[in-house]
């Protein structure tokens, strides 16, 4: 059995059936080396969602009746029901790379990171240059402004996430929000990947999708609030 304390990893989901059943497989070697629970938070799924979750093991989190679906929200919720010392927040489309249980057990073992919240390194699944671009932008965007995104992943201990207050209760920017309020100061970038999918690049594009994101950036530091933003979003 493994030793150390609980590790919660918690995912929102709305309709992720196909990448949540490619996700959770690969939590098998984080099973196996930590205490684990893994907590699915879903947002009104209508495809096999919630099936793909139980199938798995995991623990499901739905919204409340009425209660419009909302990254932050779900993410919240999550973290209600979490029972770890320590707490993964890990998007449905993103998996641990190579390497990733050592990395994390070497980062949760030191007592003064109880006091830093970790993120990875971005790793889209496509072999397009396009692609390879992306990853070395959200670099440099980490090693200059501090500023990771959700599908980087976020690795906390249950008590810097109450400090801080946790996950704001809003539709979009829920991780631009929560990595404002730790500062960089208390960002460590761990050098493991998340592979997540390429497939919102492909679809979007490789420059139209990041050019829609600094536009809501932009717009979120400069005021707008998170339900506007979502409609422009999409």
């Amino acid at each position: 059995m493994p030793n150390g304390p609980l590790l919660s990893v918690l995912l929102p989901t709305r309709n992720a059936a196909k990448t949540l059943a490619a996700t959770l497989p690969k939590l098998a070697p984080i099973r196996e080396a930590f205490p684990c629970e893994v907590i699915v938070a879903d947002g009104g799924s209508t495809d096999d969602t919630v099936a793909v979750a139980e199938s798995f093991g995991a623990k499901v989190v739905r919204l409340p009746p009425g209660m419009p679906p909302g990254r932050g929200q779900q993410l919240r919720n999550a973290a209600l029901a979490a029972r770890g010392e320590w707490l993964f927040f890990l998007h449905a489309d993103s998996q641990p790379g190579t390497g990733w249980s050592e990395v994390v057990r070497k980062f949760t073992a030191e007592p003064e990171n109880y006091h830093v919240a970790a993120v990875f390194r971005l790793a889209l699944d496509s072999e397009r240059k396009a692609a390879r671009r992306i990853e070395r932008l959200v670099a440099w965007r980490c090693r200059v402004f501090g500023l990771p995104y959700g599908d980087q992943g976020l690795l906390l201990s249950r008590a810097l996430y109450d400090a801080v207050g946790g996950f704001a209760p809003i539709p979009i920017m829920e991780d631009v929000e929560i990595v404002r309020r730790l500062g960089k100061d208390r960002l460590a970038f761990l050098d493991a990947p998340l592979v997540t999918s390429a497939e919102r690049y492909e679809k979007g594009g490789y420059w139209r999708r990041p050019f829609r994101n600094l536009v809501c950036l932009a717009l979120y530091f400069l005021g707008a609030s998170p339900a506007r933003l979502r409609r422009f979003y999409g």
